[in-house]
């Protein structure tokens, strides 16, 4: 593996803590990394900031805020951000947050709740956008934030930051640097009228996060343009407007997509998309050019299954996704996927765990590793895209989450995790049935904070729980 370097800006800014010597017996706590001089939270932030947000300070934004290029903002643990009037973070330089499981970070909208129970487009203030988001101009070298709460962002921004974005976006992330390296580990987003994160490049490791309420009436969970690649794994992603992982090589972007999209949990996906049935997914799609591999994904109560798309459907947008190969070198030598899990409460989910060409032509081929059987099921006369009867399969296979009711007649509806818990029964048939023999991307630094926490690789285990508890840990 090509070893990556951490930037030159971040290690010129780290400002080195000595630690006090005390007796052989005296606890040691691990000093608190510091770049620049602290950000005073004695008045609202606005315009140009760089330096260290400190530890359990709780600041104010009520205006856009922008990271210059050649600065950074740090943010220790326990920092609370409140946005306010839609504002926006412009990161032209490096931006980092570091909360902790113990004291995590909060970026959020301080005049909206979070609410439990059903939830839907018109009613749930969660899909309206509060603040505008982070924005990362081609000129950030690095995004990492560990542990941060991201609530309610997606508000449209209103004044183009630099050039990619356009007025009225609406997501939580946007990451624009085919050449910067982006990390999003063990965090949540919560509440998003469109994508929670749009990627047009760069270099990614998206793992162990929560995804909930992302997307009112269209947009998808982490969406990979042309540029992108990387993993995204150990994600929960619960009540997602239509797909929760995808890759897509639009945008003219080099070099092609590629993302490995492995060990996640889809929940309840795919409902709310108003768009035409059958042109967009609910859990998993690869489309565009671009390629993927997809494995040991647990998909419970999703619109669609694994979707590589096909054709060349203008009106539905959806191009024909890269399944040739191999190409030796490449991240991803060839789009491969199998040893997924489905579920569904209703005929109309289970006759699409294999997608067929309702709106959309799709290339899915069935698989003979996974949960259901799909290759036995459809057997051999079966053909790219063909209708069938899934009535057999319904409410079959039960991954026996720990707290989550299944069946369950709620699944349109529920789309935040509340107090359910959907790690696995030891009983689970998920449990050992994970395919480890494929490698992830390794293409992004590994540091405790200008960089990845570690890339963690397959596990034997289907979905983003593990038994042994490793993989997400909210």
């Amino acid at each position: 593996m090509k070893q990556l370097k951490v930037t030159a800006l971040a290690i010129m800014a780290v400002i080195t803590v000595a630690s006090c010597s005390k007796s052989d017996t005296a606890a040691v706590s691990q000093p608190q990394i510091q770049v620049g001089q602290p950000v005073s939270s004695a008045s609202a932030l606005s315009g140009s900031i760089k330096g260290t947000m400190l530890s359990g300070q709780v600041y104010s934004v009520t205006s856009d805020v922008t990271i210059n290029a050649g600065d950074t903002l740090l943010i220790q643990k326990g920092v609370t951000i409140n946005v306010k009037n839609a504002s926006t973070f412009i990161v032209k330089g490096t931006m980092v947050s570091l909360g902790t499981k113990d004291a995590p970070v909060v970026i959020t909208d301080p005049s909206r709740v979070k609410t439990s129970g059903s939830s839907t487009a018109t009613s749930d203030s969660a899909y309206g956008g509060g603040w505008a988001g982070i924005y990362c101009d081609k000129t950030c070298p690095l995004l990492v934030l560990k542990w941060t709460h991201l609530d309610f962002a997606g508000a449209g921004i209103q004044t183009i930051p630099f050039t990619g974005p356009s007025v009225g976006d609406q997501y939580c992330i946007y990451f624009g640097n085919p050449n910067g390296n982006f990390i999003l580990e063990d965090s949540w987003i919560y509440g998003t009228p469109d994508d929670a994160v749009r990627f047009y490049g760069g270099h990614v490791n998206i793992m162990r996060n929560t995804l909930e309420k992302c997307g009112g009436t269209g947009g998808d969970g982490f969406n990979a343009k042309g540029g992108t690649q990387g993993n995204m794994a150990y994600n929960l992603i619960i009540g997602g407007a239509t797909n929760g992982t995808k890759s897509s090589n639009d945008g003219g972007i080099q070099p092609q997509c590629m993302i490995a999209m492995y060990n996640n949990t889809y929940v309840n996906g795919g409902h709310r998309n108003r768009g035409t049935y059958g042109a967009r997914g609910g859990s998993i799609e690869v489309e565009n050019n671009s390629r993927a591999l997809v494995y040991n994904n647990l998909v419970v109560n999703c619109r669609f299954g694994v979707r590589i798309a096909g054709g060349n459907n203008v009106t539905a947008k959806v191009y024909l996704a890269d399944t040739t190969g191999p190409h030796a070198g490449d991240a991803i030598a060839q789009t491969a996927y199998g040893y997924n899990f489905f579920y569904g409460d209703s005929v109309k989910l289970t006759n699409q765990f294999l997608p067929t060409n309702i709106a959309q032509a799709v290339v899915t081929i069935p698989q003979p590793n996974g949960i259901p059987n799909m290759a036995t099921f459809l057997n051999a006369s079966y053909k790219f895209g063909m209708q069938y009867d899934g009535t057999s399969l319904v409410a079959q296979n039960n991954p026996l989450f720990l707290n989550y009711p299944l069946p369950n007649a709620n699944y349109q509806t529920q789309a935040s995790v509340d107090a359910y818990n959907f790690h696995l029964q030891s009983g689970s048939p998920a449990i050992g049935k994970g395919y480890q023999s494929f490698t992830p991307i390794m293409n992004i630094p590994i540091d405790a904070n200008f960089g990845s926490s570690g890339i963690t690789g397959p596990g034997k285990d289907i979905g983003c729980y593990q038994a042994d508890g490793t993989g997400n840990q909210h």
